[in-house]
C-alpha cells in the first residue's frame, strides 16, 4: 500500500525539469531561467478546510502548471519547504502527518528545512519521516551527540547552474519541544554554522540558497526568541536567497525594513532584502505557493519577478440581497484528482474518528494566534480551568503556544478540541511556597507578547508593570510567602519548555499522566452548553 505513493512521488522528481543531469557549469553568455517555488509552515493542513480554502491537491495544481510553464519556455525549477510539516490538525496528527508526507511526495518537492514540529514526536517517528519522504530534510545546524543529524545541504543541476540549498533550524528549537524527543541533540548557533560552510558552499554551487525554520523578524527585531533570516543575511554575506518559515506570515514588504501587516492575497508582494539576500516567506498552512523567478547570467543572480499565489483564499462579499458569502480572492483553483485519490482515505480514516460531538457554546472562544500570543483569552482561562479542575490546583498558567486554534461557537467536536490541543501533552501539578509562586509568576511575566511562551492565566489575579508582578492575588487573597499553592501547567513548560524555569525535578512535582486534549474534553462536556462569557479574562490580568 506504500509503495504507489513513493514511486509517485519519485516520478514527478524525474519530470519537474530539476536537470541533475546537466552539464557542469553555466555556459559564459547564457542568461538561464530559474523559478523558486517555496512553501513553509505546513502544520498537517493536506486537505482543504471547512471554507475550501488551501489543501494540497488545489497546491499541486498550481504548482503543475508552473512547472509545465517554466519547463516550456527552457527555464528550470525548484520547490523548496521551510519546514514545520508536522502538528497542527487532527487528521494528520493522529497518523503522524504520513498524508501530509506522501503528498509531499506526489507534489515533488525538491528539499525542506528541518522545523522545531518536527521533533514533536519520538525520534522513531521523525525517522518514519525521513524514510518516507523522497526528497532530503535539510539542517546544518543540528547535532546529535556530536554529529550533524542531517544533510547540512543539496547542490542541484539546473542546466549547468549548480543551486546550493542549505537547511537551517531555530535554535529556539532546544526549548520548544520536550526533551524526550531531544536527549543528545543540540541545535547549535544558525549565523556560525551558515559562516563555516558557505565557503565551502560557493565552491561547489553558483547560487546559494538557505532554506529556513527560523523566522522573519521586522528589522531583525527577534525579541526573545533566536535570531532568524534578517538577522542571518545582515550577519553573513554570500546567501543569495532565504525561503523561510517559523513566524508563519508573509513576508512582504511596505517599505525598507517595514513589514505590510495588512497584506491582501492576490495583491503585489515585495519580498525582503537585506544585505543584498532576498527574504521570502509564504505564511503558513499552504495558504500561498512564492514564486521567486530568477535570472543566471555570467554569476549575477537577479530577481525578475516574485508573486504569493493565494491557494484558494476566500474574503466575506456581501451579495445583492444582503447576505454575505465566501469568493476566493483570485480566480478559483480545482483540485488535483491524483492528490485528492491519494489523500482521500487518510482523510475518510480522520473524519471517523473526530466528528464525535462533545459539547457545544453559546459563541466563540478565542484561540487565534495572533490574539492568545498577545493578551488574555476566554479559551485560555477556560483551558486553565479545567487543569485546575482535574487536578484541584489553585491556579493554572497556560503557555500559548500550546493552544494551537479556537473552539467555534455551536456544537463542539472532538476534532475542534485536539486542533486546540494536537501536542499530547500532559498535566502536571506542583506544590510551591507563595514565595515560589511569586518567582514563578514574576518569570511568567517576563514571557513576550507574541512568543509561543506568552502565559495565559487562570485562578490569579494580577498586575503586571514593566514584566514584574506587582500584585497577585489567588481566591481574592494576596499571596502568602508562608503558604503553599498547587500549580497547574503542561508537562513540556514545566520541563523547561518555551524559556520557563525547569520544575520536574522539584520535590512537589507530580506529573498526573492526564493529557490535555481528554482534560479540555471532559470539562466542555461536562459545562455544556458552554457560555462563552464566563470565562472571559476582564481584568483578571492588568499590564502597565
Amino acid at each position: 500500500m506504500r509503495t504507489l505513493p513513493l514511486l509517485l512521488g519519485v516520478s514527478v522528481l524525474a519530470l519537474t525539469g530539476c536537470a541533475q543531469w546537466g552539464p557542469q557549469a553555466p555556459e559564459k553568455d547564457k542568461t538561464y531561467a530559474i523559478t523558486i517555488l517555496h512553501t513553509n509552515d505546513h502544520h498537517g493542513r493536506f486537505w482543504k478546510n471547512r471554507d475550501g480554502e488551501y489543501g494540497m491537491a488545489a497546491r499541486k495544481t498550481v504548482i503543475d502548471q508552473i512547472r509545465q510553464e517554466v519547463q516550456a519556455a527552457g527555464g528550470y525549477s525548484l520547490l523548496l519547504d521551510g519546514g514545520d510539516v508536522n502538528t497542527g490538525v487532527p487528521e494528520s496528527d493522529l497518523q503522524d502527518a504520513v498524508p501530509d508526507f506522501r503528498g509531499m511526495n506526489l507534489l515533488g518537492y525538491d528539499a525542506m528545512a528541518v522545523g522545531n514540529h518536527e521533533f514533536d514526536k519520538p525520534p522513531v517517528v521523525l525517522q518514519m519521516q525521513r524514510d518516507l519522504a523522497t526528497f532530503p530534510m535539510l539542517s546544518a545546524n543540528i547535532y546529535k551527540d556530536g554529529q550533524r543529524m542531517f544533510s547540512p545541504y543539496k547542490v542541484f543541476n539546473l542546466g549547468g547552474v549548480r543551486v546550493g540549498v542549505m537547511g537551517l533550524t531555530t535554535e529556539d528549537t532546544q526549548k520548544m519541544v520536550h526533551p524526550d524527543n531531544i536527549r543528545g541533540v543540540t541545535f547549535a548557533d544558525t549565523q556560525t554554522e551558515t559562516a563555516k560552510l558557505l565557503p565551502e558552499l560557493r565552491q561547489k554551487a553558483d547560487v546559494v540558497i538557505a532554506a529556513t525554520h527560523m523566522g522573519h523578524y521586522e528589522n531583525g527585531q527577534h525579541g526573545v526568541q533566536a535570531p532568524g533570516d534578517v538577522e542571518l543575511a545582515r550577519a553573513v554575506k554570500g546567501l543569495d536567497l532565504i525561503v523561510g518559515g517559523h513566524t508563519q506570515n508573509p513576508a512582504c514588504m511596505k517599505a525598507e525594513n517595514v513589514l505590510d501587516r495588512a497584506y491582501v492575497p492576490g495583491t503585489e508582494c515585495k519580498p525582503d532584502r537585506q544585505n543584498g539576500t532576498w527574504i521570502v516567506q509564504a505564511h503558513e498552512w499552504g495558504k500561498y505557493v512564492g514564486r521567486a523567478d530568477f535570472t543566471y547570467r555570467n554569476g549575477e543572480f537577479k530577481l525578475v519577478k516574485y508573486a504569493l499565489i493565494p491557494i484558494n483564499l476566500k474574503k466575506p462579499v456581501k451579495t445583492a440581497d444582503g447576505k454575505t458569502v465566501l469568493q476566493t480572492y483570485t480566480p478559483e483553483i480545482a483540485e488535483s484528482p491524483e492528490m485528492l485519490k491519494l489523500l482521500q482515505p487518510f482523510q475518510d480514516f480522520g473524519q471517523q474518528k473526530l466528528l464525535v460531538e462533545v459539547g457545544s457554546s453559546d459563541g466563540k472562544l478565542e484561540g487565534d494566534r495572533a490574539v492568545v500570543r498577545s493578551q488574555p483569552t476566554a479559551l485560555g482561562v477556560m483551558i486553565g480551568q479545567s487543569m485546575m479542575e482535574k487536578v484541584k490546583a489553585d491556579f493554572a498558567i497556560v503557555n500559548a503556544g500550546g493552544v494551537r486554534d479556537s473552539l467555534p461557537a455551536g456544537k463542539i467536536r472532538y476534532k475542534d478540541v485536539l486542533t486546540v490541543h494536537p501536542f499530547g501533552n500532559t498535566i502536571v501539578v506542583v506544590t510551591l511556597s507563595g514565595k515560589e509562586v511569586m518567582d514563578y509568576l514574576n518569570a511568567a511575566a517576563r514571557m513576550t507578547p507574541g512568543s509561543g511562551a506568552f502565559p495565559q492565566f487562570a485562578g490569579v489575579r494580577l498586575v503586571i508593570e514593566g514584566g514584574k508582578v506587582q500584585s497577585a492575588q489567588i481566591a481574592g487573597q494576596a499571596i502568602d510567602a508562608t503558604k503553599t499553592y498547587r500549580m497547574a501547567l503542561n508537562n513540556f513548560v514545566a520541563a523547561g519548555g518555551d524559556g520557563y524555569p525547569k520544575l520536574n525535578t522539584h520535590p512537589g512535582y507530580v506529573d498526573t499522566g492526564f493529557v490535555d486534549a481528554d482534560v479540555l474534553r471532559a470539562f466542555i462536556a461536562a459545562h455544556s452548553p458552554l457560555q462563552a462569557q464566563a470565562y472571559a479574562p476582564g481584568d483578571s490580568v492588568v499590564r502597565k
